[in-house]
């Protein structure tokens, strides 16, 4: 989903007038972390302050927000990556970092960043890259027959 100018300087706005920003997650590029419909909490932060391995949320030119795993900072430019995408997102700037996730709200139970399993998935991604490949061909296999068994069962349903 694209957002205008507008909607994103609101976001940015309420984030820092009152210190976090909810959204529902939509999207399988932070499996199996983020799933979709997961509720991620975001805190205002600093460029400056972030850290290879936070996932911050960010727009880009176009207006999309992405939430997504800072791999590397330069000067004033950042490289982001979803876990299951085999390649990085364009460069993004300091203006177009809006929060740094810190609590995602699962169906049953809140998982922190802070976590020691969560840092270890973190740290298991960044070094594996293999791993961001594995999820991909999960993701397409799981996809592809979910499609064939709801295929299935509209056609058994339907007899």
């Amino acid at each position: 989903m694209l957002f205008d100018q507008e909607t994103i300087l609101f976001l940015k706005v309420a984030i820092e007038k009152d210190g976090f920003l909810e959204l529902p997650a939509d999207g399988n590029s932070m499996f199996p972390l983020i799933q979709r419909g997961d509720v991620c909490r975001f805190n205002p932060c600093s460029p400056g302050s972030l850290v290879k391995g936070d996932i911050i949320l960010f727009h880009t030119d176009q207006g999309q927000l992405i939430a997504h795993r800072l791999i590397s900072k330069e000067a004033n430019k950042y490289l982001f990556k979803g876990d299951t995408n085999l390649g990085s997102d364009l460069p993004a700037t300091p203006e177009q970092i809006i929060g740094k996730l810190t609590t995602i709200k699962k169906q049953r139970y809140d998982v922190s960043m802070q976590y020691s399993s969560v840092k270890l998935w973190g740290n298991l991604i960044m070094s594996l890259p293999f791993l961001s490949g594995i999820l991909r061909k999960y993701l397409n296999w799981k996809s592809h027959y979910a499609e064939m068994w709801s295929t299935l069962w509209r056609k058994l349903n339907s007899l």
